[in-house]
């Protein structure tokens, strides 16, 4: 009985390791986040992740694509958003935290809609650390 309890035990923590993992945010960079302004082309509203497709006016006078994470539609909800709020064509102020590789994508801090209203990320992500 020991001996299937301990394989139980073990089981059940290697099987817990990538559930953890998933929710790392280590992979962003929180301590230089920017601010981008765009054009909405997608808004998913996805457990378990709520994204945020944007194009953002490049330097060289083109777009870059952003893919921008956000929490899970529950925490969300519980933030004041609501699954229509944003919608493709919106034109949207962001704060994240950029992906480490380089690429374009972040996670949410903070977005401000065109109408003002601001919303934030909820407690795990963090709060913006710029204006």
């Amino acid at each position: 009985m020991k001996l299937h309890a301990s394989r139980l035990t073990l089981l059940t923590a290697v099987l817990a390791g990538p559930a953890l993992a998933h929710h790392s945010f280590a992979m962003f960079d929180h301590d230089h986040q920017v601010k981008l302004t765009g054009t909405v082309t997608q808004f998913q509203w996805t457990n378990p992740h709520v994204y945020i497709d944007m194009d953002v006016p490049g330097d060289n006078g083109g777009l870059k694509h952003y893919t921008i994470e956000c929490a899970n539609p529950g925490i969300l909800d519980r933030s004041g958003w609501r699954f229509n709020m944003i919608k493709v064509g919106d034109r949207i102020t962001t704060i994240i935290a950029p992906l480490r590789s380089g690429e374009s994508g972040g996670l949410l801090k903070q977005v401000t809609l065109s109408d003002g209203r601001q919303f934030n990320n909820g407690a795990p992500a963090g709060e913006a650390n710029i204006k």
